[in-house]
């Protein structure tokens, strides 16, 4: 049996879950590996604790491994929020940021600004379809533009960004901020076009909240002024009558040690995935997709989320004439999804089941 086929075993629940772009349920192999850390911590030894210690070297090297960056340019968070934060309070000049953004850029931005006397501004666009475009983003560009954020894919329609298509747009000087919640680990791409990538684990990577981490390249780095760095973010370990400056490191993005247990999860949920193969969970999510479109196409559901592989991930918003009708049919068959004003979401991970892909089906069939 290959790794891939030992990673779709693990998709062990009930079927009809489609709402993977909302919360991934946390994996078999995560439950029993944090279980057993848990045991560890439980003892107080020292020798326990450094075991588990352990698990953020792991989860930092095999998420720079999948970003395709340096470990020391990584670093541990609360949330992809978190790191968004550290971005854009740390930022000065024009950010563009679309109007239809996840609030993890949108409220966070706004935020920054206002705390920034003026240092900092959004950028605000609105582009068609919110699909974050070269073109879009070029039209708002001029010489006070420091940074476009983006979603690489868009929480409302699954749009995937081209991440390469937006770095040429913008220049080398100018820096790419992206929240990639809803495709890192199922979406094999070249993530070094970005300079700040914020990613989380308790949806794709099945790991539950406080499993966040970012990375700040080199010249991310050099841009942005680590202003909510805590004594976490400093070398040579706890910093006691001294004020020492943040360390040059991502770490230096860092207010506090992170949940140990947090990162254990992250660290098996990053583990698990690369051994799986991101392609191999990409194609396989690719598949469920087709198959999502053609049932909606043969019931006349129209969908709002592009049809080339290339510009999606694992999120379909199908875009009923009644939502509300869709959702309640779906609740009714047991198909869990997320409603949300004019669309019904549905995310299909690589796990994803025929039978729930069949749920979804007559679900959708006993609406005539």
């Amino acid at each position: 049996m290959t790794t891939f086929d030992d990673y779709l075993e693990t998709f062990e629940g009930d079927p009809g879950y489609l709402n993977w772009a909302a919360f991934g349920p946390i994996s078999p192999s995560i439950r029993a590996e944090v279980f057993a850390d848990a045991d560890l911590l439980g003892s107080g030894r020292p020798s326990s604790l450094t075991l588990v210690d352990e698990r953020f070297s792991e989860a930092r090297e095999i998420a720079a491994e999948m970003l395709g960056a340096s470990g020391d340019e990584v670093t541990m968070q609360p949330s992809a929020t978190y790191g968004l934060m550290h971005a854009f309070y740390g930022l000065t000049g024009a950010v563009i940021a679309s109007t239809a953004e996840f609030p993890s850029i949108s409220m966070t931005l706004e935020r920054a600004s206002q705390a920034s006397s003026g240092e900092l501004s959004p950028r605000w666009i609105t582009p068609e379809h919110t699909f974050v475009t070269p073109d879009a983003v070029a039209d708002a560009l001029d010489d006070d533009v420091a940074a476009l954020a983006v979603s690489h894919v868009d929480f409302r329609t699954g749009y995937r960004a081209d991440l390469a298509a937006l770095r040429e747009v913008i220049g080398p000087d100018r820096l790419l901020i992206v929240d990639a919640v809803q495709s890192f680990g199922v979406v094999d791409t070249d993530f070094s076009a970005a300079d700040v990538v914020a990613g989380h684990g308790y949806k794709w990577l099945r790991a539950a909240r406080g499993t966040g981490f970012t990375s700040f390249s080199a010249r991310a780095r050099e841009r942005i002024a680590p202003v909510l760095s805590g004594f976490a973010g400093v070398d040579g370990g706890l910093p006691v009558d001294e004020l020492p400056a943040p360390t040059a490191s991502a770490r230096a993005y860092s207010v506090n040690h992170p949940d140990q247990l947090a990162v254990a999860r992250l660290a098996v949920g990053l583990r698990d995935v690369r051994d799986a193969g991101v392609a191999a969970i990409e194609g396989a999510i690719a598949e469920h997709v087709d198959r999502i479109f053609e049932i909606a196409d043969r019931h006349g559901i129209p969908t709002v989320t592009p049809r080339e592989r290339s510009e999606r991930a694992g999120i379909v918003a199908l875009a009923p004439d009644e939502p509300a009708v869709l959702s309640a049919a779906l609740t009714n068959a047991g198909v869990v999804a997320t409603t949300r004003g004019a669309t019904v979401r549905v995310a299909a991970h690589a796990g994803t089941s025929v039978e729930t892909l069949q749920m979804l089906d007559d679900a959708i069939g006993t609406l005539g």
